[in-house]
């Protein structure tokens, strides 16, 4: 019963670190907002998206904030 304990919290811990959540910010001014997870091993660098704007009625860019 400890074991299952301590191990679900070392897996916990990892997830979360590996996984970070993050805020996709629009470019085109409207303030929109997207929140995912991206893993920090295959993508170092920012991420940038093409999603809808709805604010925008438009598919744009998000990138990353954090």
């Amino acid at each position: 019963m400890l074991m299952e304990f301590i191990f679900s919290k070392v897996s916990a811990m990892a997830r979360n670190e590996l996984r970070p959540v993050i805020k996709l910010r629009s470019t085109a001014g409207t303030g929109y907002t997207y929140v995912t997870r991206k893993n920090r091993r295959n993508n170092p660098d920012r991420l940038v998206l093409r999603k809808y704007d709805p604010t925008a009625g438009r598919h744009v860019d998000f990138r990353e904030e954090r």
